[in-house]
């Protein structure tokens, strides 16, 4: 089902991320702690329904290049999320981060785009998956309904306030750090390096990215995220930055 959402600021999306996670410290009577428990969130505070399933097959959607395109779907009518199995971190443990964030952006259609959807009164509960209401694909990753899932998913399982906690933690420091920082690291730019290769990754900016994944992995081993999805979340709130910060010029009146 295709949708069209209105725009939304990062600063609502943010809020809204917020407010579920106050709302299950509310219902669970304690503090959040790390990592953030998706699968807690999703199935005792939201009561969705959260399975596995052969995604490709079961939707007879075709596969992008012989990979995996679908990592999940949502049936907002139905109370069901179902992930794709190549996601289950039980069989595939390498797959945790991105199984995380993947019912995390689910939640996020949840939250955010559930009152899109009419209601029939002619369904149940309990009836045969028929078409989800959104199909989550890495192909159609930049849509407006994706973004906003994947920004919510960043701002859940990354919750402002304690990744600036854990960057203090893990670096000893409160200041940013730039991309020129790590650029004169021979050990760092090595190891960057070496993990473009195991990627086979080769678009532009690949090193620099892999540089800042670098610091990001103690942070998103915290988090349970992967090294990726932390250092996009680092570089959105400022803590890893590509240039430094051009100052204002003070001018006089004359």
């Amino acid at each position: 089902m295709a949708i069209k959402v209105k725009y939304l600021t990062e600063d609502e999306i943010e809020r809204d991320a917020k407010l579920l996670l106050a709302e299950y410290e509310d219902t669970s009577g304690e503090p959040i702690k790390l990592p953030v428990p998706v699968n807690d969130i999703t199935t005792y505070h939201l009561a969705l329904r959260l399975g596995f399933d052969d995604l490709h097959k079961t939707l007879n959607r075709p596969m992008l290049n012989g990979q995996p395109d679908i990592l999940g779907a949502i049936w907002v009518e139905k109370a069901l999320v179902l992930i794709d199995r190549h996601l289950d971190p039980k069989s595939n443990p390498s797959m945790s981060g991105r199984y995380r964030f993947s019912v995390a952006h689910e939640v996020g259609h949840w939250r955010l785009h559930r009152s899109y959807v009419a209601k029939d009164p002619d369904q149940t509960l309990f009836e045969t998956p028929t078409e989800p209401t959104v199909v989550c694909r890495i192909s159609q990753e930049n849509e407006s309904i994706e973004w906003q899932a994947n920004f919510f998913a960043a701002c859940l399982l990354m919750p402002c306030r304690r990744v600036h906690d854990e960057w203090k933690e893990c670096l000893g420091r409160t200041r940013p750090l730039l991309l020129s920082d790590l650029r004169p690291n021979g050990k760092v730019m090595m190891r960057a390096q070496s993990m473009i290769y195991e990627q086979g990754r080769n678009e532009a900016g690949a090193v620099d990215d892999a540089l800042f994944e670098e610091v990001a992995k103690p942070i998103a081993r915290r988090f349970c995220v992967s090294p990726q999805a932390m250092r996009l979340r680092l570089e959105k709130l400022g803590l890893l930055l590509r240039q430094a910060p051009q100052q204002a010029s003070l001018t006089l009146d004359s």
